[in-house]
């Protein structure tokens, strides 16, 4: 089912979802069995399942030439979506990227979702990689998610990128975009980034879940901006709650985001790890509360891969 028939389907009850992390290279996938188990109890609708685009390092050879080695951490995105659709009868929501993939790549990934039945896809261009300084994409490939939305969006009109195809069949995805509250870290404004979100919303997307956030009023300021422009999707909050202290300068530098200095002092102040892990569960409890209260259908958590903290969360919103 999608995303959006989920929604309409809910007849106004909130609905809980998250997202996980392909394990690292050379796990096995118990381990996102183990992480997702906690968390049916919830009867999350759909589960986003992130892809990691292939990075790369160089190593200096004797002869002084630079080698390069590809370094590819979490495969198994597809291979994950399959198995969670058909061990929780759930559906799986792959993220697809404009890094790493040529658009033949492109269609030959959504390709394989079709026949494994998959029906929702998120829509990203992806970030650089790490030893980019800013995003690169590939030669071959779409270099915004506009472009990325709109391939998909042909695709479910049978347009395929060999025009002499002949009877060519239709997929049937929902295209979800990722939304930022206080614009994405590359944005010169959040008009600007606004701007650009309409543009993949009229090139066929759904629905847009946004990047995390700390405080509410960025969120509602963000959708009635959203509102404004005439955009009309739903637009699904996603939330993290704060787990360590060392999260109070890797969130805001990773994701560009802000912590209230509320949030902030609590977790400084506090004197155990056990102590943070619950500031940050309260603060997400009552964010979460408060959304709901707004009328928010859908709520949104980034789980990391970790379900203890989002499981005491979820005990007191749903």
């Amino acid at each position: 089912m999608k995303v959006t028939e989920h929604i309409q389907n809910a007849n106004g009850k909130p609905l809980f979802s998250f997202e996980i992390l392909p394990p690292l290279k050379g796990q096995n996938i118990q381990s996102i069995f183990d992480a997702i188990d906690p968390l049916m109890e919830f009867k999350p609708p759909f589960i986003d399942v992130t892809y990691h685009r292939e990075e790369y390092e160089y190593k200096e050879l004797p002869s002084g030439l630079l080698e390069k080695k590809v370094v590819k951490k979490r495969p198994g995105t597809v291979g994950i979506c399959s198995a969670i659709q058909n061990k929780y009868q759930v559906d799986a929501i792959p993220h697809i990227l404009c890094g790493g993939f040529t658009k033949e790549d492109t269609e030959n990934f959504l390709i394989d979702l079709d026949f494994l039945g998959i029906q929702n896809v998120v829509a990203l261009r992806g970030d650089a990689v790490k030893n980019e300084t800013y995003f690169k994409p590939e030669k071959e490939g779409n270099h915004y998610a506009t472009e990325l939305v709109t391939q998909i969006s042909n695709l479910n009109t049978g347009i395929y990128l060999d025009d002499e195809l002949q009877n060519s069949s239709a997929t049937n995805f929902c295209i979800g975009v990722a939304g930022y509250p206080e614009k994405h870290m590359e944005a010169p404004s959040l008009d600007s980034d606004i701007y650009f979100l309409k543009q993949k919303i009229k090139s066929g997307a759904s629905y847009i879940i946004t990047q995390m956030f700390f405080d509410n009023k960025k969120f509602f300021d963000f959708v009635a901006k959203c509102r404004k422009e005439g955009i009309t999707v739903p637009i699904i909050p996603g939330l993290k709650p704060i787990g360590t202290k060392k999260q109070l300068n890797l969130v805001p530098h990773r994701f560009k985001v802000d912590i209230p200095d509320e949030l902030i002092m609590s977790v400084v102040r506090a004197e155990t790890p056990e102590a943070v892990k619950q500031i940050g569960i309260e603060w997400c409890i009552n964010q979460s509360k408060e959304l709901i209260k707004e009328g928010i259908s859908v709520l949104h958590y980034y789980s990391m891969g970790k379900a203890e903290n989002i499981k005491a969360i979820a005990k007191e919103v749903f």
